[in-house]
């Protein structure tokens, strides 16, 4: 199996058909055919259905794909990792970021990365911590912010904030103390996302210790429409402070701490251990520790900062 194939069989996958992949490749039809028929005899499988409309990945072929990607990003990491020894950080670095981190982090990532390192280029995804973890694990990021310390097989973690979680609620509701009781919350009605969110199973394992049941209206799993839904007056929620930033500034929402140790969240940097990082990876790695330290320092993101110096 060669790299080249490889791409040929990406190539094909992308184009849907060997005359479409063979122009884009710039290679012989029958070449390139000969190429993928190689590649299916050493996989041992056939990777494509072949028809008149052309060629459709099979199962095995969508599986072997997502492989493949893998391979070429690999390579082509170590190829620029031999080049970025000659110069500075340059190259792809992607990032997996959860959405309420996102909502805060991404603009002051980018602007700090266009700043300091002009010659990278960043991937930014937004995602489910889960999906983020799973995707780092596959290779498919090269770096991920993530909820959560617990040793995990190939990653590296490093702690970076305890984001405290807050009630959200809309102005002029119920008069607000300074801080919420624990067992205070059943009074309010409640939107959340669903009993297997992350965030969710922090809430409820905060108050099963203390027998309190939550007076959930609705079960919502997109942030915004949790948001607009506090806006309009169906419920109040809990979030960390930080994805309700804009709207407590416009004075469309409002928050107030729930005393209790347990509604917080651990956010860490994560990275594949498996994976050799370029130059870019490593630089980026450090911008975004010195970006998330600066956010906590300045109460722009109100959580405690855990990462040092």
């Amino acid at each position: 199996m060669e790299l080249r194939q490889l791409r040929y069989f990406v190539g094909v996958s992308e184009a849907g058909s060997l005359l479409q992949a063979a122009g884009r490749l710039h290679v012989a039809q029958p070449a390139l055919g000969q190429q993928i028929a190689a590649l299916e005899a050493d996989v041992g499988a056939q990777l494509f259905e072949r028809s008149s409309k052309g060629m459709a990945l099979t199962e095995a072929g969508k599986l072997f794909l997502t492989h493949a990607k893998v391979v070429l990003m690999d390579a082509e990491r170590a190829r620029l990792a031999v080049r970025e020894t000659l110069s500075v950080p340059q190259g792809d670095v992607s990032i997996g970021l959860p959405t309420t981190v996102a909502l805060a982090a991404t603009l002051p990532i980018l602007v700090a990365c266009r700043d300091r390192l002009p010659g990278v280029r960043l991937k930014l995804v937004e995602a489910y911590s889960g999906f983020l973890r799973e995707w780092l694990q596959a290779g498919r990021l090269d770096i991920a912010v993530l909820y959560g310390d617990t040793p995990e097989p190939g990653l590296s973690k490093r702690a970076l904030l305890d984001d405290r979680l807050v009630l959200v609620t809309r102005p002029g509701d119920r008069r607000l103390p300074r801080k919420l009781s624990l067992d205070k919350l059943p009074d309010w009605p409640l939107v959340l996302p669903g009993v297997e969110h992350g965030l969710r199973r922090i809430v409820d394992d905060a108050c099963a210790p203390h027998g309190l049941v939550l007076d959930v209206v609705a079960e919502i799993e997109s942030l915004g429409s949790v948001k607009r839904a506090v806006e309009a007056g169906i419920g109040s929620t809990i979030l960390p402070a930080v994805s309700v930033a804009e709207e407590v500034a416009a004075g469309r929402l409002r928050t107030v701490v729930i005393d209790s140790a347990r509604m917080s969240r651990r956010v860490v940097h994560a990275t594949n251990v498996m994976r050799p990082a370029t130059s870019a990876t490593a630089a980026v790695n450090d911008l975004i520790h010195e970006v998330v330290r600066g956010m906590a320092q300045s109460g722009s993101w109100p959580a405690r900062w855990l990462g040092g110096e």
